[in-house]
């Protein structure tokens, strides 16, 4: 190994590179609500037709495919190619004038770009290069700077949307998106497969659902994926109909990002302290509760900023602790590929929190069914935490190779 590629290996340059990635995509990703509204007065696109695409785009990203392909060739090569897809596809947005487009730019393309782009590829190259006693802690440190890309971006979104108009605002995250061709190279270009040739998926996937405690991640992990894609979806628009201005809408959403920072640095070393299915359990537990009070409280312009700083403070901070549990459990080398599959979970219940909700709010004219689904999904998430076996299991990798 080189010089220059031993440093590009140093597990701080890794984070701060991985960290940036996140950032930027997860930012983007999580600004789309705040043109729900606009494209659907200037398009006429109704709430589920977004929210099918939003739906759409939650379930692309959820494919394994980005983990299994940057643990077979690598991390750096896989974001590179993601980064350019993203750009193109939000310089594509500029040109949709309706749900078809839509359909296919802000859900298929941006899907595949983002599948490149945030925790399963950029999670898998951290833990390849932190030792397994601070890797939970590290992969908070990248999960908050996804979160504070969700605090500079919204923002940023809705200025130059308010400002500019939604094609220059698109235009504005195509290149903005191109900051992550800089740092993929900053990321290994190498892969779990350089050690042991032939890497298989099938086998390997197998092995892994033989431990009972990976499905059940699967499945607590579909609840986080309900609740992530649901309120970054729908809560600027619930709060713009509840009578509040646009513009505490977007601040509401930042918060989330803004105190999510600190929420994943806190679970993530949690994480590398505690029983990471007792602090899951905890984590779960209390989205119930914040859930809860906010809509049964009622609704001002202060509540809803105190929502989007408490429940920030537990948005994303179930990634750090649920990829350090696989890490745990199954060790770090087929992290990308393992992860991937419990994301599809994840993705899973974006797909049903983004589109359902919409047409829940189609046909009722009210998200109260889905805020108290949200309620009991959480109390379901946190009893299936609870009975997690985070026992290390044994992959049998050399079967795996074997049957290749």
């Amino acid at each position: 190994m080189n010089h220059a590629s031993s440093w590009r290996r140093h597990p701080a340059i890794v984070v701060a590179a991985a960290g940036v990635v996140v950032l930027v995509s997860m930012g983007l990703r999580q600004s789309y609500g705040i043109f729900m509204q606009p494209l659907g007065c200037v398009l006429g696109i109704d709430r589920e037709s977004f929210g099918l695409a939003i739906a759409l785009q939650n379930l692309v990203l959820g494919l394994p495919l980005a983990g299994y392909l940057a643990d077979r060739f690598s991390a750096r090569r896989v974001v590179f190619a993601g980064a350019l897809l993203y750009a193109f596809a939000m310089f594509l947005m500029t040109e949709v004038s309706g749900t078809p487009g839509l359909l296919l730019v802000l859900g298929l393309l941006t899907g595949l770009a983002q599948s490149s782009t945030t925790f399963v590829v950029a999670l898998g190259a951290v833990g390849r290069v932190v030792d397994a006693r601070r890797r939970t802690t590290a992969f908070g440190v990248v999960t908050g700077l996804g979160s504070f890309g969700l605090f500079l971006m919204v923002p940023l979104a809705n200025h130059w949307l308010v400002n500019y108009g939604w094609n220059w605002a698109f235009e504005a995250l195509a290149w903005t998106s191109m900051v992550m061709l800089f740092a993929a190279m900053f990321l290994p270009d190498e892969s779990a497969s350089h050690a042991t040739p032939g890497l298989s998926f099938g086998p390997l996937l197998r092995s892994a659902a033989r431990h009972r405690g990976y499905l059940l991640l699967i499945a607590g992990f579909f609840v986080c994926g309900f609740h992530v894609a649901f309120i970054a979806t729908h809560l600027p628009a619930y709060l713009v109909d509840m009578g509040l201005e646009r513009d505490t809408a977007a601040n509401a959403l930042a918060l989330i990002g803004l105190f999510n920072i600190a929420g994943s640095l806190l679970f993530g070393w949690l994480g590398d302290r505690y029983r990471k299915t007792l602090v899951l359990t905890f984590l779960y537990g209390a989205r119930a509760i914040i859930i809860t009070a906010f809509i049964v409280l009622p609704l001002s312009p202060a509540g809803a900023l105190v929502f989007g700083a408490t429940i920030g403070v537990v948005w994303l901070a179930t990634v750090p602790v649920t990829s350090g549990l696989v890490g745990q459990i199954f060790g770090s080398r087929y992290l990308g590929t393992l992860y991937g599959m419990v994301f599809l979970g994840h993705q899973f219940g974006a797909f049903l929190g983004a589109w359902w909700a919409g047409r829940v709010f189609d046909a009722t004219g009210s998200y109260d069914m889905v805020w108290w689904t949200a309620v009991l999904l959480s109390v379901s998430a946190a009893m299936i935490h609870w009975l997690i076996d985070d026992r290390p299991a044994e992959l049998g990798a050399a079967a795996a190779v074997k049957s290749l």
